[in-house]
């Protein structure tokens, strides 16, 4: 990728020079934020849920970073502790396409990119499953989830995105991407639109949960 060109491989969370973006120090180091769970869920568009990381101390730092300050080069780290754990790569391996929750076009050209599709493209590529990128779209500007009441929440995104194709989704196991977990709402109102799409199954997968 054009990223890797632009910035050395480091570690992502020390910064120090690593080819394969996480230092055994800090691998040790994170051990303590990891969750690492596979849920089946109740009352949910998604059947499972991944998480992978409380969001908190040096996590929530370097996934601000890698949202709000450019450090998109981050994905690497990321991508890395998510396919770490064996028990989660062997649950990935059965789905057929990965698919991140989108962001507002006018949203994701002033940021430059969408955090969540980095990941999840890097996720497909070592996976080896299809990506889809362009199919689930947001169609509505919403708030920042993280300024609204758990009832706010549900509003804000309710029809905020749609399907442009259904035959690409009908009849497979998805994996949904994001970064992060709060009340679930905006993972929810995605797998609905995925399963009245004609998903078979759909997982959710954080990256950090709040």
């Amino acid at each position: 990728m054009l990223l890797d060109l632009i910035y050395p491989p480091v570690c992502g969370i020390c910064g120090k020079i690593n080819k394969k973006s996480l230092c055994k120090k800090c691998e040790i180091q994170i051990k303590q934020h990891q969750v690492n769970t596979i849920d089946k869920t109740e009352n949910k568009y998604f059947e499972y849920q991944i998480k992978i990381l409380k969001y908190e101390d040096i996590i929530r730092k370097r996934i601000i970073e890698f949202k709000f300050q450019e450090k998109s080069y981050l994905y690497k780290t990321f991508s890395k502790i998510i396919l770490n754990d064996k028990k989660v790569y062997s649950f990935l391996k059965n789905y057929d396409i990965i698919i991140c929750v989108p962001m507002y076009i006018k949203k994701k050209l002033l940021r430059g990119y969408n955090q969540c599709e980095l990941i999840a493209n890097e996720l497909a590529s070592k996976l080896q499953i299809q990506k889809q990128f362009n199919n689930l779209i947001k169609i509505k500007d919403t708030k920042k989830q993280s300024t609204l009441k758990r009832e706010e929440r549900l509003l804000n995104v309710k029809e905020a995105f749609k399907l442009k194709d259904n035959t690409k989704i009908a009849s497979k196991k998805v994996i949904l991407f994001d970064d992060i977990y709060t009340t679930g709402s905006t993972v929810n109102e995605c797998s609905k639109i995925l399963k009245q799409g004609g998903a078979s199954e759909v997982l959710v997968i954080t990256l950090a949960i709040d």
